[in-house]
């Protein structure tokens, strides 16, 4: 048992580390470089066309639901709206681009192509609700002269310093990718890996399915399994198939396509750190009720 729980936090180690690494430095390149009038722009308004432009970024992005949690960080940090952060951290571990060949190799064109639309209306339903709650805003001051972490570390979180000297964007990058944003939610990522190889070390999959779970029950079961484990999107394809393969419905597997990899402990726990407890169980309400739908609406097709 000891044996099955080092083994899979390697592998969780591997195909986690190099998107994680990923994220936290693609977070700094937008940090420094991506102005506020243009998040602004883009980014800050609360209308369904922002929301689109925000699900189709995260479906590009090859980001796993941790490598986009510091990216999410960084928009919350630059004042964008709650409804756009929200779309992100559903449309982005959701599917990439090898997720997307994967899911076609496996299951032919129309699947994908349902599969991808069904994450691009789940990223705008819940970002439009999202940007009904309330939360508190972000005050950006872009005239800072310098940064409090050029003295000491603490707050730089909360501001947002633009170097001219090209040497000095680049310390600024590596110092807000690798130093502050681990200092931020690094607890939170270290813990959601860790349950979730909890999860995948003692869990009796293979034999509930055959027995119980091959007929409606299996829409339940791939909303409960999605919830409480961390899947790739990449790697919860093809782990699908195989769970089709022994019985499982079609729409079920569609379930723990969409809530595997969105529904993370580490995204549970930031969203929760960052937005508090309501926005939370508003987030994981929306998310399991849209993916049963998409998941029942899909065996009528």
């Amino acid at each position: 048992m000891i044996s099955t729980f080092l083994f899979n936090l390697k592998q969780y180690c591997v195909e986690i580390i190099p998107t994680l690494f990923l994220g936290f430095l693609l977070s700094g390149i937008i940090h420094e470089f991506i102005s506020q009038d243009l998040i602004n722009k883009y980014l800050g308004k609360k209308d369904i066309f922002t929301l689109l432009r925000v699900s189709l970024l995260g479906i590009i992005l090859p980001l796993c639901c941790f490598g986009s949690l510091p990216v999410a960080i960084t928009f919350k940090k630059r004042g964008t709206p709650l409804g756009s952060v929200l779309a992100f951290l559903v449309t982005t571990p959701a599917t990439s681009i090898s997720a997307i060949l994967i899911t076609y190799r496996f299951f032919g064109l129309k699947f994908t192509f349902y599969l991808c639309i069904s994450i691009i209306l789940m990223g705008i339903i819940i970002g439009l609700i999202g940007n009904l709650l309330k939360t508190k805003e972000i005050l950006i001051n872009e005239n800072e002269e310098e940064c409090p972490l050029c003295e000491a570390a603490g707050k730089h979180l909360a501001h947002f310093h633009h170097q001219k000297n090209f040497k000095k964007r680049i310390v600024s990058i590596f110092t807000y990718s690798f130093i502050d944003l681990p200092k931020e939610i690094g607890l939170e990522i270290l813990i959601g890996i860790i349950l979730a190889v909890i999860v995948a070390s003692f869990s009796p999959i293979g034999i509930l399915i055959k027995k119980y779970l091959s007929g409606p029950y299996g829409y339940l079961f791939a909303l409960i399994f999605g919830l409480l484990m961390y899947i790739c999107a990449t790697a919860s394809v093809p782990l699908v198939y195989a769970l089709i393969l022994q019985g499982l419905n079609m729409g079920a597997g569609l379930v723990l396509l969409l809530v595997g990899p969105i529904t993370s402990y580490g995204t549970i726990l930031l969203i929760k750190k960052e937005f508090g407890f309501s926005v939370l169980i508003i987030y994981l309400t929306l998310i399991s009720f849209l993916s049963l739908f998409f998941g029942y609406l899909f065996t009528f097709f």
